[in-house]
């Protein structure tokens, strides 16, 4: 009676659903059972609000990263920003001597720069990056502080 299809059906579904429910009950280790602190996202960034990106900004390992242009970042910028403009042809050789250790918070104007960098950023293995969800435009939507 044990190999009623029945029973072969419940015993695979159970042997395939238990390791999976393990980890997602976890929720901290990736496939190789290796902790993350932040951000736990699968592109190696976690985009957030105006809200998060500020109250994250406060923190004393922050480095709060504006990848928009010169000129944008001169018509107004978050404070205490740091400007590496994303286009530049230098982008790649300046954040790479970016201390790895601190939490990078990265904006542009919408945030398609700024996920773009998040990703380099990722590849080159930063493990703190959180990209500003709406970018400067979002910010400035939610009335944070800008500054010229």
């Amino acid at each position: 009676m044990l190999h009623h299809p029945a029973y072969v059906t419940l015993a695979t579904i159970a042997a395939l659903a238990i390791p999976l429910l393990a980890r997602a009950a976890d929720g901290k280790s990736d496939a190789k059972g290796e902790q993350h602190e932040k951000p736990a996202a699968p592109n190696g960034f976690k985009n957030v609000k105006p809200d998060e990106f500020e109250k994250l900004s406060k923190q004393p390992d922050a480095v709060v990263l504006d990848v928009r242009t010169p000129e944008e970042y001169a018509a107004g910028h978050i404070p205490h920003s740091v400007n590496i403009d994303y286009k530049s042809a230098d982008f790649d050789k300046k954040v790479a001597s970016l201390d790895k250790n601190k939490t990078y918070l990265v904006h542009c104007a919408g945030g398609g720069r700024s996920s773009a960098a998040c990703k380099k950023l990722s590849n080159i293995d930063f493990p703190h990056l959180f990209n500003l969800d709406g970018g400067i435009r979002a910010w400035e939507k939610a009335g944070k502080p800008v500054e010229k």
